[in-house]
């Protein structure tokens, strides 16, 4: 058999995520119904994770096992020819048979957008928190340390969370500021919970508001109560930007 790598970009705004539900779309079944058709074989992708209803991916990584001969190429073209235009594969690469899109992963990135000025946006509604509010970057740049290296982030996840294990590293967190008023933040982790990063964007829309000090941001990671975090950022902000493999 061999196994396929695949990179895809997707707009979430329309699905239940990623991962297959009885109750709705999900980006995963498109997938495989779609590579189905082409190889003619019940197939199953297997994705380096979840992302939520209304979440995005840029670079979202999976994997499938087939018998098919088809090349690469022929394979990209004729799964995005049957993929809906919110869902594009952007790279099919046969790769070792020991490639696991999951278990094989080192860190993600995700990326969360707000759009940050008193009006609402129009273009950007479905891929960006409007906060009309100004939000201080030097306040928010102020905590983003407290973050940063192994923590048990049971203040910062769902409380209906899968893992048991909610402990993480944080390799890296930026916040940065672009001239439209759209402030860009980056989290890079060794793995992350789920709301996790919605929960973090949160907190740090608090401290930017000022409703929220440093101190505070530190009690509340060490209190390990979700309870104690505040509102969870809603999905339509936050994209998958990559998956990064050893």
């Amino acid at each position: 058999m061999r196994n396929i790598r695949l990179v895809i970009e997707y707009d979430g705004t329309a699905y239940c995520g990623w991962q297959r539900q009885e109750n709705g779309l999900s980006i995963q079944q498109l997938l495989e119904e779609s590579i189905g058709r082409m190889t003619g074989e019940a197939i199953r992708v297997i994705g380096s994770g979840r992302t939520d209803a209304g979440v995005h991916a840029l670079r979202q990584v999976a994997h499938f096992h087939t018998a098919s001969l088809l090349g690469e190429r022929n394979l990209l073209m004729g799964i995005n020819s049957l993929l809906p235009a919110d869902i594009v594969v952007r790279e099919v690469q046969e790769v070792d048979p020991s490639f696991h899109a999951r278990y094989s992963v080192k860190s993600k990135v995700y990326l969360y957008r707000i759009c940050n000025r008193p009006v609402r946006p129009a273009l950007e509604r479905h891929y960006a928190w409007f906060v009309w509010e100004p939000l201080s970057l030097s306040k928010i740049n102020g905590v983003l340390d407290l973050f940063l290296g192994r923590h048990d982030f049971s203040s910062f996840c769902s409380t209906h969370t899968d893992s048991p294990d909610h402990i993480r590293t944080i390799l890296d967190i930026v916040v940065e500021k672009d001239a439209e008023d759209m402030i860009h933040i980056l989290i890079e982790a060794d793995g992350f919970l789920r709301y996790m990063v919605r929960t973090i964007v949160g907190a740090l829309v608090d401290v930017g508001r000022g409703k929220c000090s440093r101190e505070e941001v530190a009690e509340i990671l060490l209190a390990k109560d979700r309870r104690r975090a505040g509102l969870t950022a809603p999905p339509h902000g936050l994209f998958l930007k990559d998956v990064k493999y050893g």
